[in-house]
């Protein structure tokens, strides 16, 4: 029995050592390099664009010198002042390409990819780097995409070269090493690896449990990865907290869904659904849902953490913004319903208290907790449960329907709160029967007539009357200009 120990002691001993020396070639990568940079706030879009392509032009010549150190320099100095153009992270993967960084440069290259999909150089820097790792069937699609995207790339053509000549040898290659490695050493080292899987499951294993619905839930305690640290707000939905996460050491906004909610099944399910595909939105100019996380009694959703005030807030301070921020704040929301709705989501609940101001950086629109997916063969049009903020909500909303127009209503609606300090119906004059808001110009001569028509058009009781996308909308709202005294 001794003798026994004595093995069994040395096996577990020798397969640490082997996981300890394996786990050193095996990189942990979270973020890539970033550069400092000179601040470019306060400069006009021109001067922006003059910025821009300078800078991809000493980039071009940076990589065609192979300094590669500069490429990553002078493309993270701009995407930290938030330009957004693709060819900053299509350059920065294929610098860290050649610099053997396959993490960062297949993190970059998908960045790059999901501004520009139609862009074939992040395709053939990604499909490099999924070749290099032996991720022969991702390298094999993307380099098809790429070819498809440009049949006469040159850099393509190269990769499908090395792609489909090299999986052979490389296999070939293994198979040699691997009979000069004795089977039974091998066969042993798998059986004391899955005895040492076991005994790790059978100790740190969470219970489970089987809800209502059948469906099994682990118990999770949340407090173990974030770090509460105040409440910062309360809705109908449920409660926003600021947290810290400790695994990636960075803040977070996390939202607790009331749990007299959950007990509604085909409520959690919907919920769960539509918050998954809410998930999937990148914009610069709406706050990201980085993860939803389900536990026997709660659900929680882990928010991008912005620093700033709502619009709400703002309004309750100042009850006055200039017009000219007014711009620039709607120009950042516009942009990210746009997107929104470019993806069919529609957001069903915008308000003031969702407009986020950062300090630094665009306006960002939040909390898609109640949004829409809407179908596209229902004729851009389709049924839903009330949910919203009844003050903003168009008619159709109340009564159940739901569509991209419901959202150009909400949005002319936080428009003139913004302009006034109250909503339409709030302002003395409003007529309940007609229905017809009191213009803003009547209010403050200096408002001109296109204000006028544009939040009588976006805030019409017929869908079909409505302005019919935001882009429509931005664009009536740029044109406005205030009177001269």
């Amino acid at each position: 029995m001794r003798i026994k120990s004595v093995f069994l002691s040395f096996s577990i001993f020798l397969f640490c050592a082997l996981s300890f020396s394996f786990a050193q070639n095996s990189p942990f990568f979270i973020e890539g390099k970033y550069a400092q940079s000179a601040p470019v706030s306060g400069v006009n879009e021109r001067q922006k664009a003059d910025l821009l392509n300078n800078t991809l032009t000493e980039i071009e010549i940076a990589l065609d010198s192979q300094n590669y150190d500069k490429v990553i320099n002078l493309s993270q100095s701009l995407i930290k002042e938030n330009f957004t153009d693709y060819r900053l992270y299509s350059y920065q993967a294929m610098a860290y390409e050649q610099l053997d960084d396959c993490n960062n440069a297949e993190y970059f290259a998908t960045k790059a990819i999901t501004l520009a999909p139609s862009a074939v150089d992040p395709y053939v820097t990604r499909a490099n780097c999924y070749f290099k790792n032996k991720k022969i069937p991702l390298a094999t699609r993307d380099i098809e995409k790429a070819l498809f995207l440009n049949p006469k790339s040159e850099r393509a053509q190269k990769a499908k070269k090395d792609i489909y000549a090299d999986p052979v040898k490389s296999t070939k290659d293994t198979t040699d090493k691997t009979d000069n490695f004795p089977k039974w050493f091998t066969k042993y080292l798998i059986i004391i690896g899955l005895i040492f899987i076991v005994l790790l499951y059978l100790r740190y294993r969470n219970p489970e449990y089987v809800d209502g619905q059948g469906r099994r839930l682990k118990e999770y305690n949340i407090k173990e990865q974030y770090k509460f640290i105040r409440l910062i707000g309360e809705g109908g939905m449920g409660k926003v907290y600021e947290a810290y996460d400790n695994a990636l050491k960075r803040k977070v906004a996390i939202k607790r869904i009331r749990p007299e909610l959950l007990k509604n099944g085909t409520f959690r399910e919907q919920f769960l659904s539509e918050a998954r595909t809410v998930a999937m939105l990148r914009h610069p100019s709406i706050v990201e849902i980085y993860t939803v996380i389900e536990t026997t009694t709660s659900l929680y959703l882990v928010f991008e953490y912005v620093d700033g005030q709502t619009l709400e807030t703002r309004l309750d301070i100042d009850n006055y913004i200039p017009f000219k921020e007014i711009k620039e704040i709607f120009r950042s929301v516009c942009a990210g319903l746009s997107y929104a709705h470019s993806l069919d989501i529609v957001h069903c609940d915008l308000k003031p208290g969702n407009i986020m101001i950062a300090d630094f950086g665009p306006a960002k629109v939040m909390d898609f907790g109640v949004a829409q997916k809407i179908a596209k063969d229902k004729k851009d049009k389709e049924t839903f449960s009330v949910a919203g903020t009844p003050a903003y909500m168009s008619p159709e909303q109340q009564k159940g329907f739901t569509s991209k127009q419901t959202d150009i209503f909400s949005l002319g609606v936080c428009l003139y709160e913004a302009l006034i300090g109250v909503v339409p119906w709030g302002v003395k004059g409003y007529n309940l029967n007609t229905q017809k808001i009191v213009k803003p110009s009547a209010i403050n001569p200096r408002f001109p007539k296109e204000l006028d028509d544009l939040l009588e058009k976006a805030l019409a009781k017929d869908p079909n009357e409505r302005i019919q996308t935001v882009e429509e909308f931005w664009k009536a709202l740029e044109s406005c200009e205030l009177k001269n005294n």
